[in-house]
């Protein structure tokens, strides 16, 4: 572990392994949960600013990843450990992975299970997270994660997902539609 607090890539990484009601029942090392199609937890970011339009951060996966390397995707993704809430998983990881810090709110979860042309599979259920932060906000993304990021209005998102549906990572929508019903039930984001 670094100093940080992030893991070294030589570091084993599990994953909770959770029933269809997101209770936990157990852990399973990362790479076998993928291997092996099981439901674990999971947790999505998006992160708002206003320059006047509201604009989501995109990140690009990295192109070494496992799985949908390249494709782009919410400000950031991962799992939360063993004892570690899905707020403080967030956090984490949005500091690990783009350098950034700034509140955020649980919006609820979905399931999915998406399958990969390289045998892995992604079985989640999936928290989503959002949050704002200053248009001028500096971002240091990690080069181990993020090959590239951008600012995208919610419009011309959707649009590209219609247009380009092989460039994005298979949870985004879904994701999506729990963001944008929290957009226009509480438009203060």
């Amino acid at each position: 572990m670094h100093a940080d607090g992030s893991q070294s890539p030589m570091t084993t990484e599990y994953v909770i392994l959770v029933d269809t009601q997101d209770n936990e029942i157990g852990i399973v090392e990362k790479l076998e949960a993928h291997k092996k199609n099981l439901l674990h937890r999971a947790f999505s970011v998006f992160i708002f600013r206003r320059v006047p339009q509201l604009e989501i951060l995109l990140q690009q996966r990295a192109l070494h990843k496992y799985h949908s390397p390249g494709l782009w995707t919410n400000t950031c993704c991962s799992h939360p450990r063993a004892g570690e809430t899905i707020l403080a998983a967030s956090q984490r990881r949005l500091k690990e992975e783009l350098g950034m810090m700034t509140p955020l709110t649980n919006l609820g979860w979905f399931q999915y299970n998406a399958h990969f042309a390289n045998g892995l599979s992604e079985h989640e259920i999936d928290h989503v997270l959002v949050g704002e932060t200053l248009p001028n906000q500096p971002i240091y993304p990690n080069s181990d994660e993020v090959h590239d990021y951008r600012w995208i209005t919610l419009p011309v998102l959707e649009s590209e997902i219609v247009l380009y549906p092989e460039k994005f990572t298979p949870w985004l929508q879904q994701a999506l539609t729990l963001v944008k019903l929290h957009l226009y039930t509480y438009p203060s984001i």
